[in-house]
C-alpha cells in the first residue's frame, strides 16, 4: 500500500508539474491593428461599401517546429453599426476568416461560434473570435496579419453572407517567434488547419415548377376565353390565371409561386393591361411601413408579335403590420401591337423595389420567371410606332440597390454592412416565400 501511494503522489507531481512547464512555457501574445475593409452584399443587396474594422489577432509568442499552435481573431471594433431598421436576433451571427502566415505559412482559416447577443437596431455589430489551428514547419519569425473574411447571418427564412476583403495593405499583426527543436528546422512551408463553417453557406434560390391550382395552368400554349381583340365590338378580354414559378436567387430561398392573371382592354388600336397576382393570405414576417413593397413585370409577347411590355403597380399606401396578411398591387400598362396576327402575353419576370425607409434608395429584387404560361391571346392590328416589336426586358425600375446609412460616429457615418441590407432585400421578398399558395384558387 505504502509503494502504490509513492508511485501515485510521484505520478500526481509529474502531471502537475508538466502541466505548470504547459503553461508557462509559451505564453500568449496579442496584437492589433486597424485597416479598411470593402464588403460586398448578397445578390440584390446593393453596392458595394467600405469601412474600418480593428482585429486582434493572438497566438503563443514562441513555438517550436512541429508544434501547432492556436490562433484567434477577436473583432474589437467592426465595421458598422446594425442599421435602424431591425434587430438581429441571438446566436445568427457566424464570422469566418483569413489570416496570412507570412514565413512560409499560406493562409489560415479561422471560424468562429454560431454566438452573439441580441444586435438592436443601431447597436454595433458583434461577432464570436475566430479560431483556427496552423501547424509550424519552419524555424523563424512567424508573422500572422487578419485578411479578407464573411459574415452570414441566419434567419428562419434563410442565411446570408456579406463578403469583406482589405482595401489596402493590412499593417500590424501577431509574430511567433518558432525555434528549431528537435526536427532542425530544415523543412519549409507551413500546413494550416481550421475550422468547419457551419451555417455559413446561402440557401435556397431553386425553384422548382408549379402544378395547376384552381384552373391555372402552367403550359405553354393555352389561350384565354377572351378569344380576338380586332373585331365585334369587344372591348374587353379577360385572361386567364397562370401558376407561375420566380426564381428570385439566393435573396428570396424557395422563390414565389402565384397565380397570374393577364387581362386587356381595348383603348383605340392599342390595349389597356391589368397584371394581377393572387392575394396574400400568410403574415407578413415583420412590420413594413407605407410604400415598402412596389412591384412591376414584364409582359412576354408571342406569336405574331415579339418583345415585351412593361406593367407596374404602386406600392403599399398603408403600413402592413408584423403577421397582417400582404399582397402586390395590381400592375398595369399599355400595349401598342407592332404586328398583325395573334398574339400571345405571358407573365414573365416579376421585379420587387424594396424601400424600408423613406427617401432611401429602393433596392431592386429581380426574378426570373422560372415557368410560366400563356394567360391571354388577342388578335392585333399593327398601329404605328408599335411599342411591342422592340424587346424592353430590363424588368425593373433600373435603380441599384442603396444600403441605410449606420449611424456610426465616423465622419458622415458608415453605411450598412450587407449582411443587413441582404437581410433587409429577403424580408421584402420573403412576404411572399411564405404564402401558401396551394390553398389559393385563382387570382383576385
Amino acid at each position: 500500500m505504502k509503494n502504490r501511494r509513492r508511485v501515485g503522489a510521484a505520478v500526481a507531481a509529474l502531471l502537475l508539474g508538466g502541466a505548470g512547464l504547459a503553461i508557462t512555457a509559451s505564453p500568449a501574445q496579442a496584437a492589433e491593428t486597424t485597416f479598411k475593409v470593402k464588403c460586398v452584399p448578397p445578390a440584390g443587396g446593393g453596392s458595394p461599401v467600405e469601412g474600418e474594422t480593428t482585429a486582434k489577432v493572438t497566438a503563443p509568442a514562441t513555438a517550436k517546429v512541429g508544434d501547432e499552435v492556436e490562433v484567434s481573431w477577436e473583432t474589437v471594433k467592426p465595421a458598422s453599426n446594425n442599421t435602424d431598421l431591425m434587430d438581429i436576433p441571438q446566436d445568427s451571427v457566424q464570422p469566418t476568416g483569413w489570416i496570412t502566415v507570412g514565413g512560409g505559412g499560406g493562409e489560415l482559416k479561422v471560424v468562429g461560434e454560431k454566438k452573439n447577443p441580441p444586435i438592436p437596431k443601431k447597436a454595433p455589430m458583434q461577432m464570436s473570435t475566430m479560431k483556427g489551428k496552423v501547424k509550424l514547419t519552419k524555424a523563424g519569425k512567424i508573422t500572422l496579419t487578419p485578411g479578407k473574411y464573411d459574415v452570414a447571418v441566419t434567419f428562419s427564412f434563410g442565411t446570408f453572407v456579406t463578403k469583406c476583403a482589405p482595401v489596402g495593405e493590412v499593417k500590424g499583426g501577431a509574430t511567433i517567434d518558432v525555434s528549431a527543436g528537435s526536427s532542425g528546422g530544415t523543412t519549409t512551408g507551413g500546413t494550416t488547419t481550421g475550422g468547419t463553417t457551419t451555417g455559413g453557406t446561402t440557401t435556397g434560390g431553386t425553384t422548382t415548377g408549379g402544378t395547376t391550382t384552381g384552373g391555372a395552368t402552367t403550359g405553354g400554349t393555352t389561350t384565354s376565353s377572351g378569344g380576338s381583340g380586332g373585331g365585334g365590338g369587344q372591348t374587353d378580354f379577360p385572361g386567364k390565371a397562370v401558376e407561375v414559378a420566380f426564381d428570385c436567387g439566393p435573396v428570396v430561398p424557395g422563390g414565389i409561386k402565384t397565380p397570374v392573371t393577364i387581362n386587356a382592354k381595348k383603348n383605340g388600336g392599342g390595349y389597356d393591361l391589368t397584371v394581377k397576382t393572387a392575394k396574400g393570405a400568410m403574415a407578413a414576417p415583420m412590420a413594413l411601413p407605407a410604400g415598402a413593397l412596389k412591384p412591376s413585370m414584364d409582359v412576354k409577347l408571342g406569336g405574331a408579335d415579339s418583345g415585351t411590355v412593361k406593367v407596374s403597380g404602386p406600392a403599399n399606401a398603408e403600413p402592413i403590420p408584423d403577421k397582417a396578411p400582404v399582397s402586390l398591387s395590381d400592375m398595369t400598362g399599355t400595349y401598342t401591337p407592332g404586328k398583325s396576327g395573334k398574339v400571345t402575353l405571358s407573365p414573365d419576370r416579376l421585379t420587387i423595389d424594396v424601400t424600408m425607409a423613406p427617401g432611401s434608395t429602393p433596392i431592386n429584387v429581380p426574378c426570373k420567371a422560372a415557368s410560366s404560361g400563356v394567360s391571354l391571346e388577342l388578335d392585333t392590328t399593327a398601329q404605328p410606332g408599335g411599342s411591342g416589336s422592340s424587346t424592353g426586358g430590363s424588368g425593373g425600375s433600373g435603380t441599384s440597390g442603396g444600403l441605410a446609412e449606420t449611424g456610426a460616429e465616423d465622419e458622415g457615418g458608415i453605411k450598412a454592412l450587407a449582411l443587413v441590407a441582404g437581410t433587409v432585400v429577403l424580408l421584402g421578398g420573403a412576404v411572399f416565400t411564405f404564402t401558401p399558395w396551394r390553398r389559393l384558387r385563382g387570382s383576385r
